[in-house]
């Protein structure tokens, strides 16, 4: 059996509760990390932003981006988008499920499928 992958989000958002009820539904093994709990730090960010870029990790859509004001929204670079998303976790699209070595964002078919074909 693959070994257990690390659910991070926050308590409180439907995505990470439908995450999570999924893969308990499927019996795999998981550690949720809360944001609001545990925090976040920057080598973790920085990681994710290398793998998928500010574009697909920072939620544009949301209230915490739109509550931002226009100046500040900087995302253009690494560096800028990391200082960003750390003052601001809630903008990360959640959850971010990490499968050891490779990392998903957001919770949709193609995440559902990439965990369960992992499993074995």
């Amino acid at each position: 059996m693959a070994e257990a992958v690390t659910v991070y989000g926050l308590g409180n958002c439907d995505s990470c509760r439908a995450a999570r009820k999924w893969l308990d539904g499927r019996g795999i093994a998981y550690r949720f990390h809360d944001f609001a709990a545990e925090g976040i730090d920057r080598a973790t960010v920085a990681a994710w932003l290398g793998e998928h870029g500010a574009e697909t990790l920072v939620n544009r859509r949301s209230r915490t981006w739109r509550e931002i004001p226009e100046q500040d929204r900087d995302i253009a670079s690494p560096d800028a988008a990391a200082a960003l998303v750390l003052a601001n976790p809630r903008l990360v699209k959640r959850p971010v499920i990490d499968l050891g070595g490779r990392t998903l964002v957001g919770f949709g078919d193609e995440t559902r499928a990439a965990i369960e074909g992992r499993q074995g």
